[in-house]
């Protein structure tokens, strides 16, 4: 068995070039500091499989090359990004539309409609202007890297990549052997509506690390463990 991929642990800050401004991280005190922050959100050193394409390619090649415990900087330029701004994808539409849904717009939400995704500009005389372009497009980015270690163990692997790709480890359990990776199912697995979806990119990703063709999924059914009687006083 030989693998095929390295898996960092990368901490990470993004910023519109051109003006300066951050608009991504995981570091909880940069999201702070930048008025990013999300209590949903947990922060800590994120999983990273290099060569994954979760970066432009100009990031990710750096990630490879980097030094751990070095920061690096990496500016993509628009046209290589999310590239230049369509004017064809600023519409109006009715507000009697959002109403309808059941969504009062202004200006800066975000909204979804017809499985896109824009932000609203401006809203007046029944009339809503929502921008469909990427919020990323007409810029330059910047990003600041540090790969905070290299993840060597083959557990420690299969877990980062569960992370990566279902947001969890827990409960998991795995296994790496010559021939094949088992991942034995945490219960959760048995009622979360993601489950099915995360497991084909999991045997994609398992398969691209770990150079091994066999992934398989246990799923273990107990029954609740009856209460013994309380002993008679």
């Amino acid at each position: 068995m030989a693998d095929t991929k390295k898996i960092v642990h990368i901490n990470f800050k993004a910023y519109f070039e051109d003006a300066g401004k951050m608009y991504d991280t995981n570091i909880e005190e940069c999201a702070k500091e930048n008025g990013l922050y999300n209590e949903k959100v947990s922060y800590a050193p994120m999983a990273y499989v290099v060569g994954s394409k979760g970066f432009y390619p100009e990031v990710d090649e750096a990630i490879a090359n980097a030094e751990i415990g070095k920061e690096i900087e990496v500016v993509v330029p628009c046209e290589k990004a999310a590239g230049a701004r369509n004017p064809r994808l600023i519409e109006l539409h009715s507000i009697k539309d959002f109403y309808k849904a059941e969504i009062n717009p202004y200006p800066g939400m975000t909204v979804s409609l017809g499985n896109r995704s824009g932000t609203v500009m401006s809203v007046g005389a029944g009339r809503v202007k929502v921008d469909f372009n990427s919020p990323l497009a007409g810029h330059d980015l910047s990003y600041k890297v540090t790969v905070v270690d290299e993840v060597t163990d083959a557990v420690e692997k299969a877990k980062a990549i569960m992370e990566i790709d279902f947001g969890s480890s827990d409960d998991f359990g795995f296994a790496i052997m010559e021939d094949k990776v088992v991942v034995t199912e945490a219960d959760i697995c048995k009622f979360h509506e993601s489950w099915p979806v995360a497991k084909y990119r999991l045997v994609s990703d398992y398969r691209s690390v770990f150079g091994l063709d066999r992934v398989e999924f246990v799923e273990i059914w107990e029954s609740a463990k009856k209460a013994e009687d309380a002993p008679a006083e």
